[in-house]
């Protein structure tokens, strides 16, 4: 029974982050583990996709890397996850921005929310 616990625990969604919606541009610090070393990584690009609910819940971070797009799905309560901080919020009419991939250029731009 204390496994249990234990992993319901772990799994309670950490509300300690902002909360994000697609076309929000992200920075995510993800901690590396590299034998007995670890290190945070940055990974900041836009939110494509927000999927599943609780303890599933993942997102999908979309960034341009020397021409080629590379996406990353990160669940929300991961251990891994050390950090989410929203550096713009942008201004998107759908849940789920796929059509941003075939987009290049100045069209691929989303366009961000005034305060």
């Amino acid at each position: 029974m204390d496994a249990i616990k234990y992993v319901q625990e772990q799994m309670i969604t950490k509300s300690e982050y902002p909360t994000f919606r697609p076309g929000d541009t992200i920075s995510v610090s993800v901690k590396i583990k590299e034998g007995d070393k670890e290190r945070i990584q940055i990974f900041k690009g836009n939110v494509i996709q927000l999927n599943g609910e609780g303890a599933t819940k993942t997102f999908t971070v979309r960034k341009m890397s020397s021409g080629v797009g590379v996406e990353r799905v990160f669940p929300l309560n991961s251990p891994f996850i050390d950090d989410i901080k929203i550096l713009k919020r942008g201004k998107v009419r759908r849940a789920k921005i796929y059509y941003i991939r075939k987009l290049v250029g100045k069209k691929a731009r989303i366009k961000e929310k005034r305060f």
